[in-house]
């Protein structure tokens, strides 16, 4: 079972990495965020959509790499006029560290890849927890007549 704390514990290991990285986001390839940490609570970031478009720009790469067979995508990097944006694969999820433009690219690649491993591995763990059948459920019979019945007086 995964541990729920897990992610930000390691996507607050990263951001500690470099005082350049503003913003580290966990999605799935689906783009649907995970988790996310942030160096300043006040930057201000739609985190949904950038992981979202993140995730997409990657899996688009990704695909791109697969038609002209070139290999494993590793990394992504936009690269801005006042920042980067880092993304990538994880096991079934997507990383994306946004940070400053001045920044030491290469210890970004180094903990991506790093602590890709870990969050893979977590992620791992918590797509594998079932999620409870019916049959689970501690409602009984007389749970659900009691709420049906609520339900019919609203």
């Amino acid at each position: 079972m995964s541990d729920p704390k897990a992610f930000d514990k390691i996507l607050t290991e990263i951001i500690r990495q470099d005082k350049g990285i503003k913003k580290v986001i966990l999605v799935d390839k689906t783009g649907l965020t995970i988790a996310n940490v942030s160096k300043l609570s006040y930057y201000p970031v739609d985190v949904d959509s950038i992981g979202a478009i993140a995730s997409a720009v990657f899996c688009a790469s990704e695909e791109q790499g697969k038609n002209l067979q070139i290999g494993e995508l590793e990394i992504v990097t936009s690269e801005f006029s006042e920042g980067k944006i880092f993304a990538s694969a994880c096991g079934k999820g997507v990383l994306c560290v946004v940070s400053e433009a001045e920044v030491n690219i290469g210890l970004i690649r180094l903990v991506m890849k790093k602590q890709g491993v870990q969050l893979a591995n977590e992620l791992d763990k918590f797509l594998a927890v079932e999620p409870l059948s019916p049959k689970d459920s501690a409602l009984d019979e007389e749970d659900l007549k009691s709420a049906l019945a609520e339900l019919e007086r609203v």
